[in-house]
């Protein structure tokens, strides 16, 4: 199988050859750590390691205008609609013709990121932009609710102008929305904020027959799980989580097959020793990779505080158990 054959057959819970070894991509300070730790100079890790070949569309998702102050009133937020063209210079990649013409020969998985969630929609970049976005939803709740429907109307229309000329594989909205303990809203808020606002873009990739919506989030969401999965989305991508909350055992116990699995593997383990990381591994991975519908990774890009042997040794296991299904 190819990779896009084989991320496929693993999302519908089918037979593929083996399940898809990914990887998030390796920063330049965790390669130049491991240059002096045994990688070779221009060794080609994606063949030692055989990952299986990713391309994500590089959209431009950004607002064009974007008030000084954040978003807070009427003017600000007309000006930052002015922003909001999705047919404006650059929304798409400068060779876009020629990216689709050999899109239409590949064999490996073609992903686009379609939202960036609530807080970065809303402008937050740290807590002086953070906390009066948390006033804003308390005292003034038509007001983000105009915010979040003119970004996603946005988003929609940018993802009709690319599924009208190529096939997807997996949409995923980003949604950095949980703290260690919890998501930083309430279910209750979340779903009246945010993913009733997503319905347009869903709309969208239903219409041009999207079969993987993935909602890539981060440390603690567990409770907005349910609500996300009435909202459309079918595949949890979870990065640098509270693994106890989030372990993907007991998500799929609750949600069964109607919700497939990205990561799973707790990322800190790869700063421990062999051992820790096998145990961390054993028990997690087996019994979901036969289940079906899992891609195991760590969960999270590793970093430069991670020893190279220890990444070989997690990439090895990861080799060997990915035949389990």
């Amino acid at each position: 199988m190819n990779p896009r054959d084989r991320f496929h057959e693993t999302m519908r819970y089918g037979l593929p050859d083996r399940v898809p070894l990914w990887e998030e991509g390796l920063r330049d300070d965790v390669l130049e750590r491991w240059h002096g730790e045994g990688l070779g100079e221009g060794e080609a890790l994606a063949e030692r390691f055989h990952y299986d070949r990713r391309e994500q569309i590089a959209i431009d998702l950004e607002p064009r205008i974007q008030p000084e102050g954040g978003l807070r009133d009427d003017e600000t937020l007309s000006a930052w609609r002015e922003g909001l063209d999705p047919y404006g210079e650059g929304r798409l990649p400068a060779d876009w013709s020629e990216r689709v013409d050999a899109w239409k020969h590949r064999d490996h998985v073609l992903e686009l990121m379609i939202h960036r969630g609530l807080f970065r929609t809303m402008e937050v970049m740290g807590w002086d932009s953070f906390e009066p976005v948390l006033y804003l939803l308390a005292d003034r709740p038509d007001f983000v609710r105009q915010i979040m429907d003119s970004y996603a109307e946005f988003a929609a229309v940018l993802a009709e102008r690319v599924l009208s000329e190529v096939e997807i594989d997996f949409v995923y909205f980003s949604e950095p929305i949980g703290s260690n303990h919890a998501p930083i809203v309430s279910p209750a808020t979340y779903k009246t904020f945010v993913l009733d606002s997503y319905a347009p873009i869903i709309e969208v990739l239903r219409k041009y027959g999207v079969q993987w919506i993935g909602f890539a989030t981060y440390a603690n969401a567990r409770v907005l799980l349910k609500d996300v999965l009435d909202a459309g989305f079918n595949c949890l991508w979870a990065t640098e989580t509270e693994s106890r909350a989030m372990d993907y055992r007991d998500i799929r116990k609750e949600f069964g097959h109607d919700l497939r699995l990205i990561g799973g593997i707790d990322l800190d383990v790869l700063l421990r020793d062999a051992s820790a990381i096998r145990d961390e591994m054993m028990v997690k991975v087996p019994p979901l990779l036969v289940d079906g519908g899992f891609i195991p990774l760590a969960d999270g890009r590793v970093r430069a505080t991670v020893p190279f042997e220890n990444y070989v040794f997690y990439r090895q296991l990861l080799e060997e158990l990915a035949c389990l299904s």
